[in-house]
């Protein structure tokens, strides 16, 4: 399959977790840490493409975070 699917992980500092908007059908993902975030969508992300596309076999997805820190600077 040469189509792409996308999770882009941004953080929400007021709820202080990483929270996921994607174009895979079904998929919604929060998680503490960046590292907890990518086990859930490579946990998630194959049956929800499964169950909700009906696709089978490799898939690419490609997944981006965001997050903007205040640093201050001496």
């Amino acid at each position: 399959m040469s189509e792409r699917f996308h999770v882009q992980a941004d953080w929400d500092a007021e709820a202080e977790v990483w929270v996921s908007t994607s174009d895979i059908p079904g998929l919604h993902v929060e998680a503490d840490t960046l590292g907890e975030f990518m086990e859930l969508v490579e946990a998630l992300a194959p049956e929800m493409l499964a169950d909700n596309l009906g696709i089978k076999g490799p898939v690419p997805v490609e997944i981006r975070a965001n997050r903007i820190l205040d640093l201050t600077v001496a």
